[in-house]
């Protein structure tokens, strides 16, 4: 399956929190830990679109909250 996935360079914090997104031919989006590609979460190249619209828009905003 890998070796299909065309993986985006590693979002990274302080070089040791990363995430890969990549994209397939077949219109499959995942969603992996750096180093753990080999068991990515995996949806719709749309959804993938809708993410990134939502985390734009602010929807996860709450999720980094410190309080």
């Amino acid at each position: 399956m890998a070796e299909h996935i065309q993986w985006e360079a590693p979002f990274c914090q302080e070089a040791n929190a990363c995430y890969r997104i990549g994209t397939d031919a077949a219109g499959n989006s995942y969603i992996a830990v750096a180093g753990a590609e080999d068991s990515p979460l995996t949806d719709s190249v749309e959804a993938l679109r809708q993410l990134i619209r939502d985390i734009k828009a602010g929807k996860a905003d709450h999720l980094l909250d410190q309080s």
